[in-house]
């Protein structure tokens, strides 16, 4: 399994929109190939973070073009543009 964490910072008064274009964006993220998980926390003066879990880190960066075609939608949104980063997962636990 690998890991890409991507940092972002979404501009305060796009935090809403912002919110709410991930929320129509959804299907398009989870049907990235080999997307397995997908986690994405934002505080309240919106810097967050993305943690996707993919099968491998072949097929994570085989999406990147994709990636970045979703990330475009927040063009306006974001303060700068994010910022990846890959890491091989060493443990996922879940309780429940």
């Amino acid at each position: 399994m690998f890991a890409r964490v991507t940092k972002y910072r979404i501009k305060k008064e796009s935090i809403k929109d912002a919110i709410a274009m991930m929320e129509r964006i959804k299907p398009q993220v989870m049907a990235l190939p080999g997307m397995q998980q997908f986690l994405n926390v934002m505080d309240k003066n919106g810097n967050g973070y993305i943690v996707a879990i993919i099968e491998s880190e072949a097929t994570s960066n085989a999406n990147m073009p994709r990636v970045m075609e979703i990330w475009a939608n927040f063009r306006e949104m974001l303060v700068e543009p994010p910022a990846p980063a890959g890491f091989d997962v060493l443990v996922n636990e879940k309780n429940g």
